[in-house]
């Protein structure tokens, strides 16, 4: 990884900054992503303080936001040539449906829009590397998700769950679709479980929605450094040039729910996403 450039998004606690405080050690060129530039800031100091291997350097920019990915894109793109691996982590579980300033369900918005877009400006960047790697984020939990193409973000039926199970499923189909776009090139796409990780993911949520969370997380969540360990695996390993379209648990390749196999509604995905983000960054 020495002289890669690698950008983590959501990268200012949880797993995002163990990838990035890895990856700065092992040689690597990281940018940062957060939305908040004071959380940002200390991450980005302390993984500085501990390795003087590396490089990081910090991005601000809310994911939710289209608008924001795009300025995000063009600052990166800007400053990099090329980027090595794209590792989309960023994401959140929202019991109570909100939208966001651009009228999109914030699940919706934040987990499947953020990787559509960020990755699809980058794209670019990624190819002109030796081996541009995209690597997703996902969960187990996309194997409970369905996607209802009549209601995709929740106007009509929405609990915090499904729609959560319902935006990792979005992960794996549009890695599987981007996968399909990108054959013949030097960039893969692969997704992931991370595990079910002691983070803050899910504390936005007051009451006992948040609790249970927590306690969960005391009780039966695995450490940011062990959740790292897959996404590491799939950011670095030689042995993982050319696998592309995977999903992984535990650093292993393995079979991901029927329904997001199903290559007509990966495409249709694809499709509404499309033309949903050109609609707003028109």
């Amino acid at each position: 990884m020495q002289d890669s450039v690698v950008l983590v998004t959501g990268a200012s606690d949880g797993i995002g900054f163990v990838c990035a405080q890895h990856l700065v050690a092992l040689g690597a060129q990281v940018i940062l992503v957060g939305r908040n530039e004071e959380k940002c800031a200390d991450a980005a100091a302390t993984i500085r303080n501990s390795t003087d291997n590396g490089t990081i350097s910090v991005e601000i920019a809310d994911l939710s936001l289209l608008r924001d990915v795009r300025a995000l894109a063009g600052r990166v793109l800007d400053k990099h040539a090329h980027i090595d691996v794209l590792l989309n982590n960023a994401g959140a579980f929202y019991r109570q449906r909100e939208l966001t300033a651009e009228g999109l369900e914030y699940t919706f918005a934040l987990n499947h829009m953020g990787y559509f877009v960020l990755t699809g400006l980058l794209l670019p960047a990624l190819a002109q590397a030796q081996q541009g790697r995209i690597v997703n984020i996902a969960s187990r939990a996309h194997r409970r998700g369905t996607l209802n193409f009549e209601d995709l973000q929740g106007e009509h039926a929405y609990a915090g769950w499904p729609a959560y199970c319902q935006s990792k499923l979005m992960n794996l189909m549009f890695t599987y679709a981007q996968a399909r776009r990108l054959e013949g090139s030097t960039i893969t796409a692969n997704s992931l479980h991370p595990g079910f990780v002691r983070s803050k993911f899910g504390h936005n949520n007051p009451g006992v929605a948040g609790l249970v969370i927590r306690l969960s997380q005391m009780i039966l969540a695995i450490s940011p450094e062990a959740g790292a360990k897959t996404p590491l695996h799939l950011a670095c390993a030689p042995e993982l040039a050319a696998s592309s379209g995977e999903y992984y648990e535990k650093s292993e390749a393995v079979l991901s729910s029927p329904e997001s196999l199903d290559r007509e509604a990966q495409e249709r995905l694809w499709q509404i996403s499309t033309e949903l983000s050109a609609k707003i960054l028109q």
